[in-house]
């Protein structure tokens, strides 16, 4: 599906357990943030004006932890299209060194409501 989106996140004093690595919870936040960066890139400033969505799943694998000051990269890639829904995969490292994989299923939803919709078609062409 194209090449994947990355998206850098720097790990933070306050982010790390008292294990010396990334509290667990923060990484859908990672994610989230990765997610944000990504649409902006692809749909612009103002794409909740025409299109919304909300998580039905969330998947996630640990390899590894990421410790304070390393550089956490993420790749973002699309992997389902459905009519309503489609899923995301979300390959996270430090350098070389594997650190999660997620999968997270949205549901596209009318902007401003929380019932299904279709995903638009200028939407999908420009994350797939």
């Amino acid at each position: 599906m194209g090449q994947p989106y990355r998206h850098e996140i720097r790990i933070r004093y306050g982010e790390v357990d008292m294990q010396g690595h990334v509290f667990n919870a923060h990484y859908l936040a990672f994610v989230d943030d990765a997610l944000e960066q990504w649409l902006l890139a692809r749909l612009g400033e103002g794409y909740t004006d025409a299109f919304d969505m909300v998580v039905k799943r969330a998947e996630m694998t640990w390899s590894s932890g990421a410790r304070h000051s390393e550089l956490l990269a993420i790749d973002v890639t699309p992997t389902r299209w459905g009519r309503t829904s489609f899923d995301v995969r979300y390959a996270a490292s430090v350098g070389e060194r594997p650190v999660f994989e997620a999968t997270l299923t949205y549901i596209s939803v009318a902007p401003g409501a929380m019932t299904p919709a279709p995903v638009p078609d200028h939407v999908r062409a420009a994350l797939a």
